[in-house]
């Protein structure tokens, strides 16, 4: 079915060139039409009932959302939660029962409960486990931090005042998806990479060369740098404050 109207806007396309207008990221071009929906991902609609009239796809992420209409007969997008079905209700409250699609205070939510749509600050909106089939789960609280074990494996620290949802993300076979086509590729927006040793000599350092060959260096980008294997993150960019275990690189 269609969207609600008045939840979505036209999503403009920049075909990966910045405001000068040229391509800054490589790959992108010409897609199908899209339309962004806007979704809830505050959740801030506190103590008011809400009921699932849809469960609709979304371009524009690989989950499915749900179109949720409350007692006072606002409606909202929602991310559509594992088992979330048509006619079920949902609730955003500090004394929500803690079932798929309520949206609750860390500090609230049972140590071993699967969540996602997690906050990073009170009030801020949901940042964290929102891909489909991912879950996050809650292990351990004190004072003022609960800790929350991520898709990823890594162990964090969040203010236990901040929100989360119930459940796990749904369309969790979206991992075995495949494209399957050329064309639905470039209907996504993205166009075709090209092999470094296909190309020429000025146009990529693994070009040239008589016949079939090989890389003949260490692998490089177009522009000449390392391309596997050396680790271009700043060391100074790296906080462990809130980190209580790192994901195994």
């Amino acid at each position: 079915m269609k969207p609600a109207k008045h939840l979505t806007e036209i999503l403009k396309k920049h075909s990966g060139r910045d405001s000068t207008g040229s391509i800054s990221v490589r790959h992108q071009g010409g897609r199908h039409k899209r339309y962004y929906r806007f979704i809830d991902f505050k959740r801030d609609k506190f103590d008011v009932e809400g009921k699932v009239l849809t469960i609709e796809y979304d371009p524009n992420r690989n989950s499915r959302i749900s179109l949720v209409e409350y007692a006072d007969g606002e409606t909202r997008y929602i991310l559509q939660p594992h088992d979330l079905k048509v006619g079920d209700t949902v609730l955003s409250s500090d004394t929500a029962e803690i079932k798929v699609g309520n949206a609750v205070p860390l500090k609230n939510i049972p140590i071993g409960t699967e969540v996602h749509n997690i906050e990073l600050q009170p009030g801020q909106g949901g940042k964290m486990a929102r891909g489909a089939g991912g879950a996050a789960v809650v292990l351990a609280k004190d004072d003022n931090y609960v800790q929350v074990k991520l898709p990823s494996g890594t162990v964090r620290l969040f203010l236990h005042n901040c929100r989360a949802t119930i459940g796990m993300v749904g369309n969790i076979e979206h991992k075995d998806e495949q494209i399957g086509t050329a064309g639905r590729k470039r209907r996504m927006g993205i166009r075709p990479t090209v092999r470094g040793v296909a190309q020429n000599p000025r146009s990529h350092p693994h070009g040239g060369g008589e016949g079939k060959s090989g890389e003949g260096m260490h692998p490089k980008t177009p522009w000449g740098k390392s391309a596997r294997g050396t680790r271009t993150r700043k060391k100074y960019k790296w906080s462990n404050r809130y980190i209580v275990k790192r994901r195994a690189i």
